[in-house]
C-alpha cells in the first residue's frame, strides 16, 4: 500500500528526506541547499513550503514539494508543484498522477484555487489536466514551461441567505 505523507508528520526520515530530494534533483554542490529548505518547512507555521514523500512497505518510491517559487522570474505565481519524482522500477504505475491527486488535495485543503509547475516535459502533464501556459526562464536564461492546474475549491455554503 503506498502512503504519502508530509515529511514534518515523520520526523525520523528528516534526513533520507534530505538525501532523497537532494540525490533528485539537486547537485555536488547545493546539499545544504535542500538540507536548509526541508528543516525550514518544519519548522514554519506557514501552509508552503512543504515537502511529501510516497513510501511502499517503508520505502521512498516518490516524492514532490509544494513551493512558494519554482521559477524565480514569475514571483507572480504561487503556490508551485515541484520536485515530483517517481523511482523507475515504480512508473507506468499511475504513482506520478497519484502524488499529482495528492497535491492538488493539499492546494485544495490549504484553499489555494491555483496550482503551476514548470518543466521542459511535454505531453506528461495535459495527461492530467493541466494547462499550459506559457514560456518562463530561469536564472541562468533556461527556457522552461509552465502549467497552471485550476483548482476546484469547494464553496462555502454554511453561510445560506436562505434563497
Amino acid at each position: 500500500m503506498i502512503r504519502i505523507f508530509d515529511i514534518r508528520e515523520r520526523p525520523d526520515l528528516q534526513k533520507a528526506a534530505v538525501d532523497y530530494f537532494w540525490q533528485r534533483w539537486g547537485s555536488d554542490s547545493n546539499r545544504n541547499f535542500y538540507r536548509d529548505c526541508i528543516e525550514r518547512s518544519c519548522d514554519t507555521q506557514c501552509d508552503v513550503p512543504r515537502f511529501y514523500l510516497a513510501l511502499e512497505d517503508d520505502q521512498i518510491i516518490g516524492a514532490y514539494a509544494l513551493l512558494r517559487s519554482d521559477l524565480n522570474s514569475r514571483q507572480d505565481l504561487f503556490p508551485w508543484f515541484a520536485c515530483l519524482f517517481v523511482e523507475p522500477e515504480h512508473r507506468g504505475k499511475r504513482i506520478g498522477a497519484l502524488l499529482q491527486d495528492h497535491a492538488i488535495d493539499q492546494a485544495r485543503q490549504k484553499g489555494y484555487e491555483r496550482l503551476y509547475l514548470c518543466t521542459d516535459l511535454t505531453h506528461y502533464y495535459e495527461k492530467t489536466n493541466w494547462s499550459y501556459i506559457g514560456k518562463g526562464y530561469s536564472i541562468s536564461d533556461d527556457e522552461t514551461r509552465i502549467y497552471e492546474y485550476k483548482v476546484e475549491v469547494p464553496s462555502d455554503d454554511t453561510y445560506s441567505d436562505g434563497k
